[in-house]
């Protein structure tokens, strides 16, 4: 089964927590702390992987974790950090940021790519010591690692894309010129995916090719299978617009070529000037001369090359083929998508707080306040009076006595529960 579209979720490790830990050895009084601190989280990172060509992977698991850092120890001991996690995705494989579309990155030609950071390690007690706070009973807990929903989108690197009406000999064409092996049949939508192949023209000149499934009226708002695959065409530098020239299914040429690219036109309007030239397919079936004569007035007056070819006998193929090489020679390079995505500024502030009187208990939640609430030994006295201080300077009890508090009233912090006074 061909997939080139997937949505996962990745989170990458959680940083270890700084220990609480005093020096204790034999004839020697008042160590002093030495509490190590936590290992970094482990990264999410996606490397590109050549000989994958779907991202049929992804189909059954679409949620990766990496590994959380380990907890600091005694002796100043650091924990160790989380193993990275490898997600390995086809080359051409476009990420984009799930709530806004924005591309974070083109895996085009790129070995590997952080995809979510994994986050820093705490501080062990060790680090708070100064000369006034000689055995600092606290340390820091380790941060949270990035988490991201995101949007896996693969468009195949070729430099020639087929396109045209079903049954028009695309998948033919592919076969001859290649050593490509697609199903080859004489009834619509026999292609269901993209094939590629490898057309070699002479030594040192070779370009790939993609057979992209049918396109029909209306694809490009959803119609047949051509919506699902007309984002292959985007890399593409020169497409080949085969056409039944014989019209052997009582389908009239000329509106098949303007059919085809006013749906490429509506699907993405840059591929409207793309380059292309004209393949007038099955010749061989040709017993008036007219159809064709028509086709190519129409197309060499929009100032494109149109070639007579029969794929199912080999005439003009080889002609076209050089033809194309010629041109993707004077071409640029199959595109690479620069990033558009920026990420929010991570930004806890402490008037980010909610503030609800439950069953008489006053429960104040925001994320300023949970990190705050993870970074305290509240067996401390001194860690404990850092807390009142942080409440009161950053303004909570004032939002609470502008809610009604009084002294005496319940309050609850993520678990913590105080009676509260002026």
């Amino acid at each position: 089964m061909f997939v080139d579209k997937v949505v996962i979720k990745v989170k990458a490790g959680k940083g270890g927590n700084g220990c609480v830990s005093f020096h204790r050895e034999k004839f020697v009084p008042a160590g002093g702390p030495d509490g190590g601190d936590g290992g970094r989280g482990g990264d999410v990172i996606l490397v590109t992987d050549r000989n994958m060509s779907t991202l049929m992977d992804f189909r059954y698991k679409t949620k990766y974790v990496a590994e959380n850092g380990a907890d600091g120890g005694p002796r100043n001991c650091t924990g160790r950090d989380g193993e990275p996690l490898i997600i390995k995705v086809p080359n051409g494989t476009l990420v984009r940021d799930k709530e806004t579309n924005a591309i974070i990155k083109d895996m085009t030609g790129v070995d590997r790519f952080v995809l979510a950071r994994g986050g820093a390690g705490g501080w062990g007690n060790k680090r708070f010591a100064t000369p006034t706070r000689q055995a600092p009973n606290f340390a820091k807990s380790g941060l949270p690692g990035e988490e991201r929903e995101v949007v896996l989108e693969l468009k195949l690197l070729a430099d020639v894309g087929l396109i045209g009406y079903p049954n028009v000999g695309k998948s033919t064409l592919l076969s001859v010129i290649s050593k490509a092996n697609p199903k080859i049949a004489d009834y619509h939508f026999t292609t269901l995916y993209p094939n590629l192949g490898v057309v070699y023209v002479e030594e040192g000149v070779s370009f790939v090719v993609a057979d992209i499934p049918g396109i029909i009226e209306g694809a490009s708002e959803g119609a047949g299978l051509g919506h699902d695959f007309l984002r292959h065409i985007d890399r593409c530098r020169l497409l080949i617009h085969v056409v039944d020239a014989a019209g052997s299914e009582g389908r009239d040429p000329v509106e098949d070529f303007e059919t085809i690219n006013r749906e490429l036109a509506e699907y993405n309007p840059q591929l409207a000037s793309r380059p292309q030239i004209v393949a007038a397919n099955k010749t061989d079936l040709l017993y008036d001369r007219a159809p064709l004569d028509r086709l190519r007035a129409h197309v060499e007056g929009l100032g494109l090359e149109l070639y007579e070819i029969s794929a199912a006998t080999n005439k003009g193929v080889r002609e076209m083929i050089r033809a194309v090489a010629t041109k993707l020679q004077h071409l640029p390079p199959i595109v690479v998508y620069e990033p558009e995505y920026v990420p929010p500024e991570e930004k806890l502030s402490p008037d980010d707080l909610t503030i609800e009187l439950e069953d008489g208990v006053w429960v104040v939640e925001g994320p300023w306040l949970e990190r705050l609430v993870s970074n305290i030994n509240f067996s401390d006295t001194e860690s404990l009076g850092y807390f009142d201080k942080m409440l009161r300077q950053n303004g909570v009890y004032d939002k609470l006595e502008a809610r009604g508090i009084t002294d005496g009233d319940t309050v609850s912090i993520y678990g913590l529960e105080f009676e509260y006074h002026r």
